[in-house]
């Protein structure tokens, strides 16, 4: 009878394992059926071929290499596992000592009488991580106390240390039995001492089905197919139990208990059981600095995580998913460091393009991800699934298809792009000054959406707003269509549909070279017949991606300042933009200068700066007791600092006729002269002394620019100064006198004065005579000045006869002020001191005088009309 007798159920599956494993050795009976196997006991067979496949005896019903050889160890599969492994990994002397002791019963008695002093015995063999290590520990001490002691002493040394003499024989005769039978089977015995990791690393190896993972602080483990145990109490780890552990056995009783237990680490059931562990992998992704796909990998036996999260490369696990995942990810986006032309070409074409989609404020411009997909999916070889296995292929292929995966242009601009140019967007802006490059974004919401124009802080100054006014061409037609929608109702509704009246004034424009709401405003006027006023359009409102956004950079291209407000910049940058100038112009300007001792100075200085080439202007500037030679960011700022350090310069180089002047007047003209509005009388002849230099610098053609013509400009001045000085305080003392019978004549008004009327000539006197005004009037004005006063006193007699007609007249004369104020403002540093501006502010005073005083005539013709004409031909 076949059938073995027991009843435990761990120890029939071992011993039906055994007979499985001798039967099928033998080649009697099938697997699946063994005749003299009673039914009630034919479900164990089951668990027996289970256990010799989690031995790697048996696979596919057959056995192994593995399984022959230990169906060749006549003892339970388990412990012929480790003896086989232990010749692998050099423990077999100490695997032979376990095995042996593990196939008997426990030498070591614990008598309940005397369970303490058995304890206290066995507990000189024990160790703290090892229930197996104690065996070793036993046999080593029982092999010198047999080799020390008689046969009798050593029975009886036995007896005292609660050992059974018996099951000791019996252990050392198994043991011998099992190593002389290992010799025969050509095993090798080792002779040094093996190191624990070793003889537990071959103990695991029959004992897979019986390893523990500890869960949470309560000593219980999880063991194979969710089966809970704990350590049992006499193990020498249950006080302190590790995190991992095998058993030699599980036993139940009041609950499951190992039995003589180990601590392992699990990387070795990984290396012992890669045949019965599961692998599972997820969160496959694309790594690119590994240049592969890597996946989350967990392993584990029977249930039990070996491996909670492993990071490995997925190619071999699931090629096809690692090729399109290298294709999507390192080819079509980009994200991959690589050397390969056609990458970076490829990349290059793709940038562009979508830099078009940027301009051109449109996301159908490139072809989507999938076209690019399919391009590559045809062409790269069927077993790339990283970058190494990529670059093998490409090293051979490419010799004979060089362009394979090359882009074509034109396969990546969708057929419904529209005609998208770079003309319409070009990548810099060319106007007269430099070259300045342009960005494009198109990310609404963010600050610098739109187009974004470098401007080197250097070039800050000579940058057109107005020439920046017309934008770029491929957004003109939605910038113009916003302006027409941001004019008031009564005048937006003369031009709708407002994209269609906007495409159809564009026609009609030219190229710039104006303002563009000027020549909108006249194209409008022509299309329809409707004058739109220059203060009806509303900039501000139209959206914040049409307005041009100035980025300020200095020379090493790091931004100074970003905004789209350009005269702002200007303002707050003027400090660093004329710091800039002087640098890039340090060989021409020069400080102190009390005589032209230097030579021609130049119209203009052209620097190369940060691959700008910056163009200012140098002139002489007025610094008080000499003069300086400075540089400028335009021709019009030239221009004014030119004349007056000029001036300064011919006053320095020739005598003051001030005081031989002074001394020719008559008491009446010095009484006069008295009643300045000047800090002192010095100052005030000061005054009178410039405007006289003035009238004979613009008598004798100007400013000079060399030393030949300041020479000739000097010795012309030096004649003449004191006789056109002369002419000047005569001039003054008419205006001063005629100052002090208005003020007189104001002073008198009765109290029912209109206040409006009293407020404006009072406004009038301030703006006509104050300290400068002299200088800023000019020989050729101060006669009209005398006039304009005249009429102010004019105006008060003839007030009370109609104050409404002259309070009318005021708020007319006030409209046209406040317009020319703004237009003042308005104009470019070095502009508003212009002869044509000036000539405005005249017409006005002359206006007055028609308004007030007609008896007095004016000096021209002069109405509103021509006054406005005049600033709108001044603003275009």
């Amino acid at each position: 009878d076949a059938r073995p007798e027991f009843t435990d159920p761990e120890i029939l599956r071992t011993n039906l394992a055994s007979v499985i494993l001798q039967m099928t050795a033998l080649g009697l009976g099938d697997l699946a059926a063994f005749p003299f196997i009673d039914p009630p006991d034919r479900r164990n067979i089951a668990d027996g071929i289970q256990l010799l496949q989690e031995l790697g005896a048996l696979a596919d019903e057959r056995l192994t290499d593995l399984g022959r050889k230990l169906a060749r160890l006549p003892i339970d599969p388990r412990l012929a596992r480790m003896v086989v492994e232990a010749d692998r990994n050099g423990s077999l002397r100490e695997v032979l000592v376990i095995a042996a002791a593990l196939s008997i019963q426990d030498p070591r008695e614990r008598p309940t009488d005397a369970e303490a002093a058995a304890t206290q015995q066995h507990a000189r063999f024990a160790n703290p991580d090892s229930d197996f290590v104690s065996y070793l520990n036993l046999w080593e001490y029982l092999r010198e106390q047999q080799k020390e002691l008689s046969s009798n002493r050593f029975r009886k040394l036995c007896r005292a240390e609660f050992l059974n003499y018996l099951r000791v024989r019996e252990w050392q005769d198994l043991h011998g039995q099992l190593r002389q039978i290992a010799r025969n089977l050509g095993l090798t015995v080792n002779e040094t001492p093996a190191e624990p990791d070793q003889v537990h690393t071959a103990l695991l190896a029959g004992l897979l089905s019986h390893v523990g993972l500890k869960e949470g602080p309560r000593n219980e483990f999880l063991g194979a197919r969710n089966a809970k145990f704990a350590v049992f109490p006499g193990s020498a780890l249950f006080r302190k139990p590790p995190r991992w552990v095998m058993a030699a056995e599980l036993v139940e009783t009041s609950r499951l208990w190992g039995r003589i237990a180990a601590r392992i680490e699990p990387e070795w059931i990984e290396r012992l059981a890669g045949h019965l562990v599961r692998r599972t992998y997820g969160e496959p992704r694309w790594e690119r600095g590994k240049g592969a796909v890597l996946a989350t990998e967990k392993v584990t036996l029977y249930g039990i995580p070996i491996v909670a999260a492993r990071t490995v490369n997925y190619g071999r696990i699931d090629p096809a998913l690692c090729r399109e995942l290298f294709i999507r990810h390192a080819l079509v986006d980009g994200d991959w460091q690589t050397h390969h032309k056609f990458f970076h070409r490829n990349r290059a074409m793709l940038t562009e393009v979508a830099e078009l989609e940027n301009r051109a404020r449109r996301r159908d411009i490139l072809v989507d991800d999938e076209t690019l997909f399919d391009f590559y999916d045809a062409r790269v070889g069927p077993d790339v699934v990283s970058a190494r296995h990529f670059d093998s292929w490409w090293h051979k292929t490419r010799h004979s298809k060089p362009d394979l995966l090359v882009f074509d242009r034109e396969m990546l601009i969708n057929a419904s792009a529209g005609t998208v140019t770079e003309a319409a967007y070009p990548n810099s802006w060319r106007s007269e000054g430099p070259p300045l490059p342009l960005n494009y974004q198109f990310e609404p919401g963010a600050r610098d959406d739109g187009v974004t124009v470098d401007v080197p802080i250097a070039v800050l100054g000579q940058v057109d707003a107005d020439d920046f006014g017309w934008h770029v061409p491929g957004l003109r037609e939605e910038l113009v269509t916003a302006l027409i929608r941001s004019l008031p109702k009564q005048l937006r509704r003369n031009f709708v549909p407002a994209p269609d009246v906007a495409r159809a004034a564009l026609a009609g424009l030219p190229e710039r070279g104006e303002p563009l709401l000027v020549a909108l405003g006249r194209e409008l006027r022509r299309l329809t017949g409707v004058t739109v006023p220059p203060d009806a359009w509303q900039p501000d409102q139209i959206p914040d991606h049409l307005k041009i956004t100035f980025r300020v950079v200095d020379e090493h291209r790091n931004t100074v300042a970003e905004g789209k407000d350009l005269a702002a910049l200007r303002t707050e940058l003027q400090p660093r933009t004329r710091s800039a100038l002087a640098a890039a112009a340090k060989d021409v300007e020069r400080t102190g200068l009390r005589d032209w001792t230097f030579d021609a100075l130049p119209r203009s200085h052209r620097q190369r700066v940060s691959g700008f080439d910056v163009t200012s202007y140098p002139a002489l500037v007025d610094a008080g007791d000499s003069v300086d030679i400075r540089v400028f960011d335009t021709e019009a700022e030239q221009r004014s600092a030119m004349w007056a350090g000029t001036r300064r310069l011919v006053l320095l180089t020739v005598p003051s006729p001030v005081k031989s002047v002074v001394r020719g007047l008559d008491n009446a003209a010095k009484l006069a002269l008295g009643r300045h509005p000047h800090d002192s009388i010095a100052d005030l002849l000061d005054d009178c002394l410039t405007a006289a230099a003035d009238h004979l610098i613009t008598q004798h053609g100007g400013p000079a620019w060399d030393r030949p013509g300041f020479t000739t400009l000097r010795d012309a001045v030096r004649a003449d100064l004191a006789g056109t000085l002369f002419q000047v305080i005569d001039q003054v003392r008419q205006v001063l006198t005629a100052r002090q019978e208005a003020e007189t004549r104001l002073a008198d008004m009765p109290s029912f004065t209109p206040p409006t009327a009293l407020a404006d000539v009072r406004a009038q006197l301030a703006a006509l005579v104050y300290r400068g005004f002299v200088t800023a009037t000019s020989l050729a004005h101060l006669p009209d000045v005398t006039r304009y006063l005249r009429a102010i006193e004019r105006r008060l007699e003839k007030l009370p006869e109609n104050p409404r007609r002259d309070e009318e007249r005021t708020r007319e004369i006030a409209a046209i002020t406040q317009e020319y104020r703004q237009l003042v403002a308005g104009l470019p540093a070095g502009q508003a001191d212009t002869e044509p501006v000036r000539r405005i502010r005249w017409m006005i005073e002359e206006l007055r005088v028609s308004y007030f005083a007609q008896t007095l005539r004016t000096a021209y013709p002069v109405s509103e009309k021509r006054i406005y004409r005049a600033m709108d031909e001044l603003a275009g």
